[in-house]
């Protein structure tokens, strides 16, 4: 097995917007990670988003990038917030082989009034409600999805509480989100938003040793956990909870220098590092499919100044069709 250094010789760093896939043998760990620059840029600038949305909003998106790339399949990943929270919902999803797009919806008033009041740490914006991880691998196949409740933890501990209870793998999950601040080429004040993540999952060939401490049985357990983790995952775990904001999102550190850091004297094997770009995947015909289930009152009411104008959440792109159009698609069905 060739060194961390050797490979990178071979490979390159990888840079922004591309996930690096790792693999520990001596700790029997696999995982991914990632740090997102000009992608998430683009996703964030498209709607203005407030400073403590874009940063829910890309932890979302970083979360979604790990493990949607890591499908094996032609399908779609999806993560989703639907909560009472200022911030009621997040939204951001991978369409293999690497399209990527995000998006949020805030009250305003609420927004302002949580900020004011000191209550802007993500778990006050999100409120109660739920986060929910679909995999979705077309129309023949019916689609998986897993819910974990929204309680006032963070993303990451939410996300590692999915893995427990519906993977029932253990899994490590840090996630990172930074504002730049610096000059352009003519000296003009401009703000950068880059995030990074990682995950990482104890992977075994002998499956018991994956058996993690029993969950707490809530109000009058007071018993201890009858067992404990596995040695070699509690290191890997370990390492990766030394992880810190400026690891994942200084471009001057990068993927494998992060990798390097944490796992080098255990012996880290990179691979390929995977693309992911900002694509949307609506377009004309899509949205012509929603507007033929409309009756024709809908049709009638949705139309102004002459025609039926559908604006994508994503990716802000305007579409428009002339109430004619419409009628005749519903009429061909």
């Amino acid at each position: 097995m060739q060194d961390l250094e050797s490979q990178l010789g071979e490979l390159g760093f990888a840079g922004d917007d591309m996930v690096v896939p790792f693999q520990v043998d001596a700790l029997d760990v696999r995982g991914r990670t990632v740090q997102l620059g000009g992608l998430l840029d683009t996703i964030l600038e498209r709607h203005n988003y407030p400073e403590a949305v874009a940063r829910l909003l890309s932890e979302v998106i970083v979360l979604t990038t790990l493990i949607g790339t890591s499908l094996k399949f032609e399908g779609k990943f999806t993560v989703q917030t639907k909560s009472d929270g200022a911030v009621d919902l997040l939204v951001a999803d991978f369409s293999t082989p690497d399209a990527l797009r995000g998006y949020a919806r805030f009250n305003q008033e609420a927004l302002e009034a949580a900020v004011a009041a000191g209550k802007a740490e993500p778990q006050d914006l999100l409120g109660a409600g739920v986060l929910a991880f679909t995999i979705d691998q077309g129309k023949y196949m019916q689609p998986y999805q897993g819910i974990v409740q929204l309680d006032g933890r963070s993303l990451e501990e939410i996300a590692m509480a999915y893995f427990r209870q519906s993977e029932q793998i253990p899994t490590a999950v840090r996630l990172g989100v930074a504002k730049l601040i610096d000059r352009d080429d003519d000296g003009n004040t401009r703000e950068r938003w880059r995030a990074g993540g990682l995950v990482a999952q104890f992977l075994p060939e002998e499956a018991g040793r994956m058996r993690q401490p029993d969950l707490h049985g809530g109000d009058g357990d007071d018993g201890e956990p009858s067992h404990g983790m596995d040695d070699s995952w509690n290191e890997a775990r370990a390492m990766v909870e030394t992880i810190d904001l400026d690891e994942m999102t200084d471009p001057e550190i990068g993927a494998e220098r992060l990798l390097f850091r944490l796992f080098h004297e255990r012996g880290v094997r990179v691979y390929p590092a995977q693309p992911v770009y900002d694509r949307c995947s609506c377009s004309r015909e899509r949205i012509m499919d929603v507007l033929k289930g409309f009756t024709a009152e809908e049709i009638d009411e949705s139309t102004e100044d002459g025609k039926i104008s559908v604006t994508c959440e994503f990716c802000s792109t305007l579409y428009e069709y002339t109430p004619q159009e419409v009628r005749d698609a519903v009429k061909g069905q």
